[in-house]
This record gives structure tokens, C-alpha cells and sequence, in this order.
């Protein structure tokens, strides 16, 4: 069977299932902090997106396995008065990167960000994570700029959270 993506219900068991598996299997990787998603977040991830309008998430299937998850968030460019469309979350399974999976979870992510009228597709990916830059550079993302002489942009954060309920490194 090929791959397939499809939409995520968010109500539908199975759906949510892949979906808290596949982000989990991510945030134990490297590249995703090391270490797993927290029970409180597994227990109601699927219901918070569910109750966000501007939530969209793709799972790649192969032979009805799930093997690749993409989470987007809408959000507005203040530039050109329009939506535009981050890629929160992707996720590909160790043993199917480099298959295209990825790729097809971005264009999956691109073709909703353009049905809801989006004016761009953004992400963030750490700097040592070759493998994800090759791909996003090769499905057209670049570095953001807005004079090079400027340089470019960097993603900063600030947790909100207690000192002594500090969330791990997972975004």
C-alpha cells in the first residue's frame, strides 16, 4: 500500500493514538529534546488542538501504520495583513526518513496553509539537524531575512512557567 496523508480527527481514537505516539517518539529523539511527552500533555494533547480552530495536523500511513505527523498552527503576518501558516510539529518514524515521507507531510501542510489563504509556510529546525535543513531547503523554505545585511532571524524563547514546574526542552 502506499503512503497516504490524511487529515487528523481529533476525536477519532486511532487518529489520536498516531498522533500522541508519533509526537512522543519525536520529543524522545535528539532532535527533539531527548525526552518523552509528559502523561498531562499525552491525556488531553488531541481535545486542546481539537478545540483551537487554527489547528491542523497530517499523519503520513504506510500499510495502515502511521509513520509521520505534521502539526500546524495558524498565525497572522502583520506585514502583509494576512494568515499564514507554522509548522509546529514534524515528525518522521527514524526507520522512514529519507523516503519522502517529510516532504509529503509538507506539502500536505502547504496545501492547507494555501486553502486557508495563507501568505507563507514557517518553521523553526535547530541548526544541527542536517538531515531536516537538506529537506526544507529542498521543498523551498529558506532563512529568513529581511535585509541580508541585517542577518538573519533567530528563534528565541521564554517559558512562562513556574521556576519549579519549568517544562523539559520539548516545544
Amino acid at each position: 500500500m502506499p503512503l497516504h496523508i490524511l487529515p487528523v480527527d481529533y476525536q477519532n481514537p486511532a487518529h489520536r493514538n498516531a498522533l500522541v505516539m508519533l509526537l512522543n517518539a519525536y520529543a524522545q529523539d535528539p532532535m527533539g529534546g531527548g525526552e518523552g511527552l509528559a502523561q498531562d500533555v499525552k491525556d488531553r494533547l488531541c481535545d486542546d488542538l481539537a478545540a483551537r480552530s487554527d489547528a491542523a495536523s497530517f499523519i503520513a500511513w504506510l500499510d495502515d501504520a502511521p509513520v509521520g505527523l505534521v502539526n500546524c498552527i495558524e498565525g497572522y503576518s502583520t506585514f502583509k495583513a494576512q494568515p499564514l501558516m507554522n509548522i509546529h510539529d514534524i515528525a518522521v518514524l527514524p526507520g522512514h526518513r529519507g523516503a519522502g515521507v517529510g516532504q509529503a507531510l509538507l506539502a500536505a501542510a502547504e496545501q492547507h496553509a494555501r486553502a486557508r489563504g495563507c501568505c507563507k509556510l514557517t518553521l523553526e529546525v535547530l541548526t544541527g539537524n542536517a538531515r531536516a535543513l537538506k529537506s526544507y531547503l529542498g521543498f523551498g523554505f529558506e532563512p529568513y531575512a529581511l535585509d541580508p545585511a541585517a542577518g538573519q532571524a533567530s528563534f528565541m524563547q521564554k517559558w512562562l512557567s513556574p521556576a519549579a514546574t519549568a517544562p523539559s526542552a520539548n516545544a
